[in-house]
Formats: structure tokens, sequence, C-alpha cells
């Protein structure tokens, strides 16, 4: 399989992510803007912000449905707090990108952090986890060249 980094021609990439939980979804963004400049100089991903992670599916089966991108990322924070509303949210958001990806047989990248706190959120958007910004555009890329091979 080849390298997800030499994709030829250069992917269509859309982003959605969530407006919620700001401070962390800021820097998600910042981060796969900067890993897709990076693999795709001179280009950049579609950006479509939505207010919180339960619009996410929404909007990324309305992309898929238009057509014409190789990959959809999903970014979003959800953190826990005092009641079981979070635990819906993570599953409907999950369940919904999955959903899309398998109607439309087309590569949804779930780049929705699901934490605990905000300090676990922070560790992994540049912090002691990594950046799951960047790491999400590397998932979409290795994902569509996969996708180009087998079909």
């Amino acid at each position: 399989m080849s390298d997800q980094r030499t994709l030829d021609p250069a992917p269509n990439i859309a982003i959605v992510i969530s407006r919620f939980n700001k401070v962390v979804t800021d820097k998600l963004l910042a981060g796969a803007q900067e890993r897709f400049a990076e693999l795709v100089p001179n280009d950049q991903p579609l950006v479509i912000s939505v207010p919180g992670a339960i619009e996410i599916p929404f909007i990324v089966q309305k992309l898929a449905k238009a057509g014409g991108y190789d990959a959809i990322v999903a970014l979003g924070a959800v953190i826990r707090g005092e009641t079981t509303h979070y635990d819906y949210v993570c599953d409907q958001v999950s369940t919904g990108c999955q959903s899309v990806m398998l109607q439309y047989d087309l590569p949804v990248i779930f780049g929705v952090l699901t934490t605990e706190n905000l300090a676990q959120a922070l560790d992994r958007v540049g912090g002691a986890h990594g950046h799951k910004g960047k790491d999400a555009i590397d998932v979409a890329f290795h994902m569509i060249s996969l996708n180009r091979q087998l079909s």
C-alpha cells in the first residue's frame, strides 16, 4: 500500500468542527489545518463549524450527499459533566458519523474527543497525548489512499 502523503490527485477533504468547548476545538482545528498544509501546500480543506457535537453528523451527511469529497473529518470535544447527557451525546455523534461513512462509502474520520475533563482534552490537542487534530488528517489521508486502492 502506498504512503498516505503521496496522494495524487490531492484529496478533497472537508472538516466539520464543533464550536462547543471552543478552547479545545480551536486547537483541534488549528492542528488539522497545519497538518493538511504540510501534506498539501497551497490548498486547504473546506471547514464548516456547527454549534455543538450533536450537530456534526447532520452536516457530515449533507456533505456526503453533495458528493465530491474524498473524506470528511469530524472534530469536536465532549467533556463529561455532572449528568448523563455526555453519554447520549458521545453515542449519537459516533453512531451518526459511522452511519454516514457506511451509507455513502466515504471515510468519515472521528476526531471528536470524549474526555472526563478539560485537562484530558487539552492533553490531546498538543499536550502529553499528542495532537488529535493532526492525527485526524493523517488518518484521513491513509483512508483515502486505501479507498482509492480498493475501489
